[in-house]
């Protein structure tokens, strides 16, 4: 294998980025990458995770807030296998990652020898947790454009290469993209616009290159959803991730109908959460659940209505339901539709619209009240359930920019109000793990601070969620990257903890040893500030926020005080003996 100068598949790996409008990776060097760390670090921008896992978040959260595709590369075997939870996750969010991973030489491939990282099955571990993934051969270009292709296809998510040694080092073709410049992307991306990711509870694409190969929507079906809504008087929406891109058709709709707008944690930001008409991500709520009874026809738009966000699916919904999705089985899988409409959600809810356009309105006046009601109620409850955590969220509220990115892993304060109350404007912001899984936002925070450099990043985590990518910190450190960690320290995995006092009335496996954070932030050159009371935070939240460098803020939950209500998952529990 050649040390030299020569071009190797690295340099192609640039190109393709470039192409991508993609400016930086992350990931874990080792022998089975060298020549691909090489190139990005001298010709691009590399970001040298702690971790794989750490390092297919960082794509992820890259790719959510600058709108375009991420890249994370790992080493192979042990190393791909580590970075399978984040491809999950990626894949849940329908994030478009370009996971390219390291092989043992191809002459080696599935002999068993023995070779060192050597794993059986590689590419079927990959095919597991990526929408595609591939083998790159002798051609390595036309594999790189098959892989860019399907990045910007439905349903979108991580496309995964593995590449063997040996052929990295071989002197590569030209990329050569055939996109007429176009490059798959996500919300708010600066190269094509506001264009929706496709996946899970995500139901839109731009229009030109990365969009679905599907035909236009059924002229039948959305004559038939015009004459449904307009005869309707108490209206709803409910927007998932596949609204996003549909912000401007969305707020139009709601104006010809009166309507109020519930959202999915996805589907947050569509139109700014400020917004009266927005109820936010409280459907299953009980003012919520109320509203939805009284209503007399739904709209859905680009959500799959997940278990945790409709009360393990026995939430009711009104008698009259329109669904729109790009995925052709959705429609119906979760809740009856009277009407399907398949297609890109801006452009289907912009033909609605047309179609109400000439329309008399229905008079509203006592709807509007009751959703801008039950929009101050939903809130009213959740503040007095959380008791002191109110502060916290309208102290983060007053310090964060519109812009600013809200990464918040899975832990009380993010599960109970982080994502509800705490207000999302951009959606291109509101950054969580939509699996469900704790330990990675602050590999995310990493890739939404590469991403959006001018604006600081919060990240809201727990000291059980902190614990698995603690290195991490090193990696904002190293990176000078302006994120602030606000780590919400209650001894353990609260969630958990809570489930257990209810439903089994014993504790097993949450309570954890917290590390001294004070240390932490030392040893990793952060600087750090210790929140008893709200008074304490605001005033170490927002000189954090304004350094411009990594910050560690350690929330004493104990100090603090519980909430009034424990928080306590949706998630179903079998009954158990005590």
């Amino acid at each position: 294998m050649s040390t030299g100068q020569s071009r190797s598949g690295g340099a192609l790996l640039v190109e393709v980025l470039r192409a991508l409008d993609v400016d930086a990776a992350f990931g874990v060097v080792s022998v089975h990458n060298l020549p691909l760390v090489d190139a990005l670090t001298h010709q691009l921008r590399w970001v040298p995770t702690r971790g794989e896992a750490a390092a297919v978040n960082a794509a992820d959260g890259y790719a959510r807030v600058r709108g375009t595709p991420g890249c994370a590369v790992t080493s192979t075997g042990t190393g791909a296998a580590n970075a399978a939870g984040a491809l999950v996750e990626a894949l849940t969010a329908g994030t478009p990652v370009m996971h390219v991973t390291g092989q043992i030489p191809s002459e080696y491939l599935g002999r068993g020898r023995g070779v060192i990282h050597e794993t059986r099955d590689q590419l079927g571990m990959l095919l597991a947790c990526s929408v595609s993934a591939a083998t790159i051969e002798a051609d390595a270009q036309s594999d790189f454009a098959a892989a860019v292709h399907r990045l910007g296809r439905h349903p979108q998510g991580p496309v995964s290469l593995e590449w063997p040694i040996d052929r990295q080092y071989s002197e590569p073709g030209l990329f050569e993209p055939d996109v007429d410049g176009a490059v798959p992307c996500m919300p708010g991306s600066p190269s094509m616009g506001r264009a929706a990711d496709a996946a899970p509870d995500h139901a839109a694409a731009s229009d030109g290159w990365g969009t679905p190969d599907l035909p236009g929507p059924d002229d039948d079906a959305l004559d038939r959803a015009a004459e449904l809504i307009a005869a309707a008087e108490r209206p709803l929406v409910w927007a998932g991730g596949g609204a996003v891109a549909a912000s401007t058709q969305l707020d139009n709709l709601l104006r010809l109908t009166g309507a109020g707008l519930f959202t999915s944690n996805a589907g947050r930001g569509v139109l700014p959460e400020t917004d009266d008409r927005v109820i936010g991500n409280f459907a299953a709520s009980a003012s919520g659940a109320e509203l939805l009874t009284q209503a007399d026809l739904l709209i859905s738009v680009g959500t799959h209505f997940r278990s945790n966000e409709t009360r393990s699916y026995r939430l009711a919904v009104p008698p009259v339901h329109i669904q729109i999705d790009i995925d052709p089985a959705a429609v119906g899988r979760v809740y009856p539709a009277d009407i399907g409409v398949v297609g890109d959600a801006g452009v289907v809810v912009d033909a609605i619209g047309q179609r109400l356009a000439g329309r008399a309105a229905v008079a509203q006046s006592a709807w509007s009240a009751a959703i801008t009601a039950a929009r101050d109620q939903c809130r009213e409850q959740l503040r007095r359930d959380i008791g002191p955590y109110s502060k916290i969220c309208d102290i983060m509220a007053s310090v964060l920019s519109d812009g600013a990115p809200r990464v918040r892993d899975i832990t009380i304060p993010n599960s109970s109000w982080g994502n509800r109350l705490l207000p999302i404007i951009d959606p291109a912001t509101n950054v969580v793990p939509r699996g469900g899984g704790i330990g990675q936002a602050v590999g995310m925070s990493i890739g939404t601070a590469v991403a959006r450099p001018t604006e600081p990043t919060m990240v809201m985590v727990g000291d059980g969620g902190l614990a698995p990518q603690l290195g991490e910190l090193a990696t904002l450190a190293q990176e000078n990257l302006p994120v602030t960690v606000v780590v919400f320290d209650d001894g353990g995995y609260g969630v958990l903890r809570n489930t257990q006092d209810q439903h089994l009335g014993r504790r097993s496996g949450v309570d954890l040893l917290t590390p001294d954070l004070a240390s932490v932030a030392t040893a990793f050159d952060m600087g750090y500030s210790d929140a008893l009371t709200p008074d304490d935070f605001a005033r170490a939240f927002e000189a954090a926020m304004n350094t411009g460098s990594p910050q560690l803020i350690r929330v004493d939950c104990e100090a603090l005080g519980p909430m009034p209500v424990p928080f306590v998952p949706p998630v179903e529990m079998p009954a158990a003996d005590r």
